[in-house]
């Protein structure tokens, strides 16, 4: 089974729920919690600057070098390779941030699969493409310029917690060389704090827990100081390494459009189809009941008999021809989906399928359906009721309509039906099961279809609604 955008369990029960990553409710963190990120964003912060110079010293070696050959072929590869190399450390800086706890940060599009991608398209691509300029600039200038200074910071607040918190232990077995006008940190920071005091401490004692309380001070602010780092990096990650707002637009109306066409094909295929139907069927026998009635015409005063009999005919030519009429609507807007609700509508569809279908239905009695959804549910039910019947060789099948709330995306109606036949259903392009996966595609929704040979075969429909 195919499921493209969002990871689905495709289960007959009558549910499907889109995994994403906002659908759980952001959580309060306390300051304790902080902790459990610390070695991650200190593993982060450590080697951003070895990374960040390497990638300096790589892409300005390699781009300045294809530049001052511009107007040699050769200095054209050498520039593109550059940004390539410039694309390969933006992606793994992207890379360590999801590793330091950040939140996934949505990547550009560089293939675009509605363009050709030659050769020399995709080896030019970079000096048309905005995203490679910006992953240079930031592998040449703005990432080694902020690691430096965040790397620093993290190894001397670093220093100064460890150093400070655990000096009183092991500075007693360094040697001391100070002498009575030696230099005591803790000394002038009292002088300046209470000015003329007269207080005598003991110099080693005092510098120790000087050392100590200073120590304890860069410890508990060690957390905010390597989340606010790493928030920093985050932030010119999200602005020069992410996608852009436009490219999201731009693939929504790509999506949208390919949606509109989809639906237009799938609506033309069934006007196609219900004409094709009307044709062979009732304009066949409207045109016999016209010739019949002429014939009743004919022989009405010379062979009544006769007549009564073509009479006869004539009447089960109506008759059929109605019966086949009220079969063509009903898979389009059934009076009885109007006048008693989908639940009913497809009970009602179910009862009249020749294999044996047992119904599911969930649906909100509280909350109906918009009328166009419920037109659609019940059409993809008729549908795949119809098809189950004719081709699976089924000798039961089970139909579960029902609706869920996402949250994140949103409400979805969802239809399952699965038969007990023989299995290989597959959605070809030019029959049945395509057009109706164009026409749930039409309106944004999803089609699964999971038939193994030899069955069961389990179709699922998911159409989103407001």
């Amino acid at each position: 089974m195919d499921t493209e955008s969002t990871s689905t369990e495709a289960m007959p029960t009558g549910t499907m729920h889109p995994i994403t990553t906002d659908d759980a409710a952001p959580r309060r963190r306390g300051y304790w919690s902080l902790w459990a990120t610390v070695p991650r964003e200190f593993g982060f912060l450590i080697l951003t600057m070895p990374i960040a110079i390497t990638g300096l010293v790589v892409l300005s070696t390699t781009f300045f070098t294809g530049l001052g050959l511009i107007f040699l072929v050769i200095g054209i590869f050498i520039v593109v390779a550059a940004m390539f190399m410039a694309r390969g450390f933006g992606t793994l800086e992207l890379v360590r941030l999801r590793w330091a706890g950040r939140r996934e940060i949505a990547r550009p599009v560089w293939e675009h699969g509605d363009r050709d991608q030659g050769f020399w398209r995709t080896m030019f691509a970079p000096f048309v493409d905005g995203h490679y300029w910006l992953y240079l600039l930031h592998g040449i200038v703005v990432n080694p310029i902020v690691s430096v200074v965040s790397w620093s910071l993290t190894v001397a607040w670093t220093s100064v917690a460890l150093g400070g918190t655990t000096g009183w232990f092991w500075q007693r077995y360094i040697p001391s060389y100070r002498g009575e006008d030696a230099f005591w940190l803790y000394d002038t920071v009292l002088d300046f704090l209470f000015p003329a005091n007269t207080w005598h401490i003991d110099p080693g004692v005092g510098e120790a827990v000087f050392e100590l309380v200073v120590g304890l001070v860069f410890l508990a602010t060690l957390p905010f100081v390597f989340r606010g780092l790493t928030l920093l990096h985050d932030v010119i990650g999200r602005g020069m390494l992410g996608a852009w707002r436009s490219e999201a637009l731009e693939r929504e109306v790509a999506q949208l459009a390919a949606s509109r066409g989809a639906a237009v094909q799938a609506e033309d295929a069934s006007l196609r189809r219900l004409e094709r139907d009307i044709h062979d069927g009732p304009q066949q026998r409207l045109v016999r009941l016209q010739m019949d009635l002429a014939a009743i015409e004919r022989k009405l005063d010379r062979d009544p008999e006769s007549a009564r009999e073509l009479l006869g005919e004539a009447r089960s030519q109506a008759r059929e021809t109605l019966d086949e009429l009220r079969a063509l609507s009903r898979g389009f807007a059934p009076p009885i989906l109007q006048d008693r609700g989908l639940a009913v509508g497809l009970e009602s569809l179910a009862a009249r399928s020749p294999v044996p279908v047992t119904v599911e239905i969930a649906l909100p009695a509280d909350a109906p359906l918009p009328a166009a959804i419920e037109r659609n549910v019940y059409f993809v039910a008729a549908e795949l009721l119809t098809n189950a019947a004719k081709h699976a060789d089924a000798a039961g099948v089970r139909l579960a309509v029902s609706t869920r709330n996402t949250g994140a995306t949103g409400r979805w109606v969802d239809v399952w039906v699965t038969d007990n036949g023989r299995g290989g259903a597959s959605a070809v392009p030019g029959h049945g099961l395509a057009g109706l996966a164009e026409r749930v595609q039409g309106l944004q929704g999803q089609f699964v279809v999971d038939s193994p040979a030899g069955g069961p075969t389990t179709i699922g429909a998911h159409i989103p609604y407001a």
